[in-house]
């Protein structure tokens, strides 16, 4: 074993107030203890401070983790709902375009984006306008609903609303 691993264990293995000796031993060697070697002239090693991290008890929060508990979330929104979406009746809409309003108290706050859901998929591009346009829609029965985005981290979903969409057929 080289001198340099045992130097290593010596360390691990004393408490971190013990002081380690370097002296060189009978055969020539350089030798380390944690008591200075009786006849040998032995000299103080000086250790750079350790590395040490306070264990937090279970339930106390470290002071980090702490100050981003502190941070104040984005203020979520009392009202986001689509309207302008019929409900007991299909939306004609003879080409498949049509627009929705979202309805969003109080009113968005940057950097927030809305984004459309249709069918539980992201529908078109984020934007700020609360006037949102779908364009060749299938017929049939659909599920819309908008979110309230972040970046890529959703703040808010809608509830979902079902509609159907009639498109008249050309001959």
């Amino acid at each position: 074993m080289g001198r340099g691993f045992l130097f290593i264990l010596l360390l691990i293995a004393l408490p971190a107030t013990a002081q380690i000796y370097k002296y060189t031993d009978a055969n020539g060697a350089t030798a380390y203890s944690n008591q200075p070697p009786d006849g040998v002239s032995a000299h103080p090693v000086e250790l750079p401070p350790l590395n040490s991290f306070e264990r937090q008890p279970p339930g106390e929060v470290a002071p980090a983790a702490q100050a981003a508990r502190n941070e104040q979330p984005h203020k979520s929104y009392e009202v986001l709902e689509l309207t302008g979406l019929p409900t007991t009746e299909a939306l004609r809409a003879n080409n498949g375009t049509f627009a929705v309003t979202v309805l969003i108290k109080p009113r968005l706050q940057a950097p927030h984006l809305l984004r459309l859901l249709l069918d539980g998929q992201p529908y078109g591009q984020p934007g700020n306008v609360p006037t949102l346009q779908l364009v060749n829609i299938d017929r049939g029965e659909h599920s819309l609903a908008v979110q309230v985005i972040d970046g890529k981290k959703v703040v808010q979903q809608s509830p979902a609303v079902t509609f159907s969409v009639q498109r008249v057929r050309k001959p």
